[in-house]
Order: structure tokens, then sequence, then C-alpha cells
């Protein structure tokens, strides 16, 4: 299962955590929850991450962020500093392959 560009975006449409990189990292994975468990997966099951992001001064909260969402062994990652993202206040998107 491909779970693709999730980000920090409320099912309203609006932009969870200006400006708070923290607060889009909680909401992105939030998100990718979500997608999953609506195809009958979960963060366990998750194979691949990409995580596409606009400041690689975050990035040891990445590390964070993988030991608290995940468990050994974790899933092959991938980490890419992008200039921008679908939206200028974003700053963090996340996609990942699963299992089912």
């Amino acid at each position: 299962m491909l779970c693709s560009g999730q980000a920090s975006i409320a099912e309203d449409g609006s932009i969870v955590g200006e400006g708070d990189f923290d607060a889009q990292l909680a909401q992105t994975f939030a998100n990718i929850e979500r997608v999953l468990a609506a195809a009958g997966s979960d963060l366990s099951k998750v194979i691949k991450v990409v995580i596409y992001m606009t400041d690689m001064a975050h990035f040891p909260k990445i590390v964070e962020a993988r030991q608290r969402y995940f468990k050994p062994p974790y899933p092959a990652d991938t980490t890419v500093e992008v200039k921008g993202l679908a939206l200028p206040e974003l700053m963090v998107e996340i996609d990942v392959t699963a299992v089912v």
C-alpha cells in the first residue's frame, strides 16, 4: 500500500502548526495513521518512509519521531531537503509504503 504525500493539513483543509515543526510533524503522522487505518494497515506495517522537509536543521526531530512512531527493525527511510512544498506554510511532507 502506498500512502502518498501526507502533510500537516487538518480534515477541514486548514494547515495545522504554521511555523511549528513539532506540531506539523505530529499532524502529519496523525494523517498517515488515519490513511493506513482506512486501508487496514498501521504504522507497524510500514516498510519504507520518504520525508521531505524544508530545513534539515529539524533532522534531529525526525530521528526522535522515528523512535516514537516506529519500532525496531525500523522501516527503510530517505530524508530529502526541498526548497518548498505544495503550500508555502508546510515544513514537512511524508509518504510511506506499508503492507496491508
